[in-house]
């Protein structure tokens, strides 16, 4: 048995039921924690489900920022300062990057109030989460607002990436699972993940192989 549901039937879908039924159908999302600082040093944290690859060189991040109807102090940092971090979400902290998506006022920082820890590193000016296994600084290159919705793209250029030493092949590939980061789907649906294999390039006419490859370290 399988439902279906025609575009008039989702609009006539209870708002809530409806956000989280979109949130979910397109599966598994990243779960990152925005940080940033304002010119008078307040620190802001923001979980974010929405960070996307946009290219390599330069190396371009980009993430969509929900309509501009309430006050988005990470968006205005960003715009402020022009940097910012982004960092992955691992299972010892979920719960407390979870909590960030509270409305805490300006001038409460969600560092605080979920105890996640700042960390500033080579002059960069945003903070970072000390307790996340993989760190990403971003210097803000362009903002984009979508019509159609009223969202807003943000994209910047990654000038700082740390990550465990043991979670790097010799290609270059990153094991993340490795490195303990977590999926979401939806709002509020958190989990833990299972490579089952990497597969070689593509070619046509031939069958894709599994890749064997060393870690760097």
């Amino acid at each position: 048995m399988q439902t279906f549901l025609s575009s008039q039937n989702i609009v006539e879908l209870e708002k809530r039921y409806r956000a989280n039924l979109i949130n979910s159908i397109t599966g598994f999302k990243n779960a990152n924690l925005i940080g940033t600082i304002d010119e008078e040093n307040r620190t802001n944290l923001a979980v974010f489900n929405s960070v996307f690859h946009l290219g390599a060189n330069p190396a371009l991040i980009g993430f969509i920022v929900r309509p501009d109807s309430v006050e988005r102090h990470t968006l205005e940092n960003i715009i402020s300062t022009h940097h910012y971090t982004i960092n992955h979400v691992n299972k010892i902290i979920y719960k407390k990057a979870h909590q960030t998506a509270a409305r805490y006022p300006r001038d409460v920082s969600e560092f605080r109030a979920t105890r996640l820890t700042e960390e500033y590193k080579n002059n960069f000016k945003a903070p970072y989460v000390a307790q996340s296994h993989i760190q990403i600084g971003v210097q803000f290159k362009q903002k984009i607002d979508i019509e159609l919705n009223g969202t807003i793209l943000v994209i910047g250029e990654i000038t700082q990436l740390y990550f465990p030493s043991n979670c790097i092949f010799t290609d270059g590939f990153l094991d993340i699972e490795k490195a303990e980061t977590i999926a979401c789907t939806g709002l509020d649906s958190y989990h833990t993940t299972t490579r089952i294999s990497r597969l070689s390039y593509a070619k046509p006419d031939t069958e894709p192989e599994e890749l064997k490859l060393n870690y760097l370290e």
